[in-house]
């Protein structure tokens, strides 16, 4: 059994949950983040976003837009990682035709909704020139750098002994060497095996009732779209971790 030490990061971190197109909770959360770091005048700070921006939310387009603006705008302090749910818009972008159209039945309506295009789609399209046009049509709308922004989202951020990803790391594997598939979708044994190397995994992707921080693990996804609140962890240099909510 690992004796655990509390989260040790290099400066004060932030690590909000997943947003699902919650553009008003998310400016809610930030204003209090704001008023935090106000708060605390001097202490250097980042925030991260464990991904999951778009999908199932209504106001997936602004959130992508307001991410892709305020990360641009703050770069040496507002990191966004990237989630499954943008692995999945990329790959319907690449081949609308093939696997990727799960992506409609996993929210992509409403982010398709919300850029103004797939009007006449539904969860059980499987048309090919209805999938080829929505894709067209969403790329179009989303313009090329918006899709290079989600493409170079990075997969992991780590500072100290914290690691901020979005789904999960395998407690067997060394955080570096974790899969790309491991920290976009998780892994069963990350919430049944404690990791022995010490280090903290700050993650998003599995909804719970509430945050927790405890042995490796701090869960940040409250379930905003569903009606819960939006969540972000504050990870103090001394181990202290206290949670911020819309």
């Amino acid at each position: 059994m690992t004796q655990w030490t509390g989260p040790a990061p290099d400066e004060v971190v932030y690590v909000v949950g997943d947003i699902h197109g919650s553009i008003d909770k998310l400016e809610t959360l930030l204003s209090r983040i704001d008023a935090d770091t106000a708060a605390h005048a001097g202490i250097d700070s980042r925030v991260v976003f464990v991904g999951d921006y778009i999908d199932r939310g209504e106001s997936s387009a602004d959130v992508l837009r307001f991410m892709a603006d305020i990360t641009a705008a703050y770069p040496d302090r507002l990191i966004g990682l990237i989630g499954n749910h943008e692995r999945m818009l990329l790959d319907f972008l690449a081949d609308p035709t093939g696997s990727a159209k799960r992506w409609i039945r996993h929210g992509g309506l409403q982010t398709l909704a919300s850029f103004g295009v797939g009007a006449g789609l539904t969860t059980d399209s499987r048309g090919a020139g209805e999938l080829l046009d929505a894709a067209g049509d969403l790329m179009d709308a989303m313009g090329q750098d918006l899709v290079d922004w989600i493409r170079e989202l990075p997969l992991s951020w780590t500072s100290g002994n914290l690691w901020v990803v979005h789904a999960g790391a395998d407690p067997a594997v060394s955080m570096p060497r974790q899969s790309p598939k491991t920290l976009m979708w998780g892994v069963g044994s990350f919430l049944k095996e404690e990791r022995q190397d010490g280090q903290w995994v700050a993650f998003g992707h599995h909804v719970f009732e509430a945050p927790y921080a405890e042995a490796g693990r701090i869960a940040v996804d409250t379930g905003a779209v569903y009606g819960g609140e939006m969540t972000a962890a504050r990870i103090d240099p001394s181990g202290d971790v206290r949670f911020i909510s819309s």
